[in-house]
């Protein structure tokens, strides 16, 4: 497959912070959305700079969480429930504005069999069908903002494709491949927004931000981290180069959302605050599948996410 997922040069690596990739950049005057804008690298993308709506399932502790951080507004959204995607959606559209970012922030990760909505399995549903329902529904906004959207993967979409045949896990529950599935949806789904929007101005990435000891981590046991060589039995950390901290976890959304070195691209997965490289044949976790950046599977995935979520922007 001919692919545009090769580095740019961008002059930054997997050390770079949110405030390095910022220098020279003037947000002021700018808005964003940015879903799980009050908890790990999410809160650090919303004290970038911009203006910046942060929707939330629990707003109360996402205000305590933005106490004192300047140009925010938090709203309520729960991702897993389409009903409230659709009442966000509303109340921003009536203020009449303009958007510049959307950082689709904001999920779950290798939780128990959960179901939401009409028995969705819940991390294809909040991490993906919840953020295409918000983009679409928000599609008169981005528009007129000429917005990038920045859909927050990870490399673990390595560990699953999409399963066609039973996306929502109901013959048998993994959750780390259903956490899989999860992140190569957001990457299929930035790759044809991309293509249905950018005559639009509106373009669209998807990212790996690193791995960030973050709330994220919540469902992972502490045998696991000690399994996946993490931490000892004691809890020390034994590789700290490994991890990100939330500072540069941030980064590449940020960089995403905000930086020139990207105008006139789109459709792309980023990771180290540049274009990724196709994966290596090693199964090392770097770079991207080429089956999350295909173009077929990316219109396959937005057919059954409309279907799914009854919401368009771009239906005939």
């Amino acid at each position: 497959m001919t692919t545009a997922q090769h580095k740019i040069g961008s002059g930054f690596d997997a050390m770079s912070t949110a405030d390095d990739v910022l220098q020279g950049i003037d947000l002021s005057g700018k808005l964003a959305i940015v879903t799980g804008g009050y908890s790990g690298i999410g809160l650090e993308t919303t004290r970038a700079g911009a203006r910046v709506v942060v929707p939330a399932r629990r707003p109360a502790d996402a205000r305590e969480a933005l106490d004192g951080v300047p140009g925010v507004e938090v709203d309520e959204l729960d991702l897993g429930d389409l009903e409230s995607v659709h009442g966000f959606a509303e109340r921003f559209l009536a203020s009449g504005r303009p958007v510049d970012f959307v950082i689709d922030s904001a999920g779950i990760m290798a939780c128990p069999e959960t179901r939401v909505g009409p028995g969705w399995e819940a991390q294809f549903a909040i991490n993906h069908l919840g953020h295409f329902a918000l983009v679409n529904r928000l599609w008169p906004a981005l528009e007129r903002g000429s917005a990038r959207v920045v859909s927050v993967s990870s490399g673990g979409h390595h560990m699953s494709g999409i399963r066609w045949d039973d996306v929502h896990w109901e013959q048998g529950y993994d959750k780390w491949q259903a956490y899989g599935q999860a992140k190569t949806a957001n990457v299929l789904f930035a790759v044809h927004l991309d293509r249905l929007a950018r005559n639009s101005g509106v373009r669209a990435f998807a990212l790996h931000p690193g791995v960030i000891i973050t709330p994220l981590l919540r469902h992972v046991a502490e045998e696991e981290k000690v399994e996946f060589g993490w931490f000892d039995e004691d809890g020390t950390l034994l590789n700290p180069d490994f991890f990100k901290n939330a500072r540069q976890g941030a980064a590449t959304q940020v960089w995403a959302a905000t930086s020139p070195q990207l105008t006139g691209l789109g459709g792309l997965y980023l990771e180290d605050c540049d274009v990724a490289e196709p994966a290596p044949a090693d199964g090392d976790m770097r770079g991207v599948k080429d089956r999350a950046i295909d173009p077929e599977q990316a219109a396959r995935l937005w057919e059954l996410s409309a279907e799914l979520t009854g919401v368009n922007a771009f239906a005939a």
